[in-house]
């Protein structure tokens, strides 16, 4: 399985009321610019420092709440349903005319021990998402895991911004039985990977320097 649409869903107006409280403070443009083309910007709801600029991944620390969340509590709510430890915590906005490039986040995957979720806050329907080439709309208030170590992409075609609140979260027994009772077989093993494709992974990995990230490339080193 390549995504998983959850079953919960979130209030679509109190999240866009929400976002109404942070839409005039300081929105970092993102730091990846190889990968998008036009305006892709973000603030921090999590962040290593607790700043809202900061939307680095940091090794070694444990990560904070930042001022931006405290003015969400709808959101923080949200946040503590997911009985999981969360990394960073962000609102991404991709502006009208642009798109995310195809690519692929190696170590990304919920066999790797983190995943990511995304739970559309403002969308239109000329925002596509595409994994392995298959196109889907996620709707406003839907709750989603994609499989970031698959290739994908993102456009925004339509006139409105596309924002989402996105959360990097570490696997645990919890999200195991939510992923199960999705159909998510969390038992699965991935094929072996050549040479070059570790090579490929780790330099990836090196690069987000967080502990799950340490922790996959001390298994691909093991493999070797």
């Amino acid at each position: 399985m390549n995504y998983i649409r959850f079953s919960d869903t979130y209030n679509e107006a109190l999240l866009v009321a929400e976002l109404q409280q942070v839409l005039q403070q300081d929105w970092s443009l993102h730091f990846n610019a190889k990968d998008f083309n036009g305006d892709w910007r973000s603030i921090s709801l999590r962040s290593a420092t607790g700043r809202n600029d900061d939307i680095y991944a940091q090794a070694n620390v444990t990560y904070k709440n930042t001022p931006a969340l405290e003015m969400m509590p709808y959101i923080k709510q949200i946040l503590d349903t997911w009985h999981c430890e969360k990394e960073a915590v962000r609102l991404l906005s991709l502006a009208p005319g642009s798109e995310i490039k195809p690519h692929k986040d190696m170590g990304c995957g919920y066999s790797d021990g983190n995943f990511r979720i995304h739970i559309p806050i403002i969308t239109n329907p000329e925002v596509y998402f595409t994994i392995e080439d298959e196109t889907l709309h996620l709707q406003a208030g839907e709750c989603w895991y994609m499989d970031f170590s698959k290739t994908h992409s993102i456009v925004n075609h339509g006139h409105t911004a596309r924002v989402h609140l996105i959360m990097d979260c570490i696997r645990n027994e919890w999200t195991d039985q939510l992923f199960a009772a999705h159909g998510f077989d969390i038992t699965r093993k991935e094929p072996a990977y050549d040479a070059a494709t570790k090579a490929r992974m780790i330099e990836e990995l090196e690069k987000i320097d967080t502990e799950a990230a340490r922790n996959i490339i001390a298994s691909l080193k093991a493999e070797s």
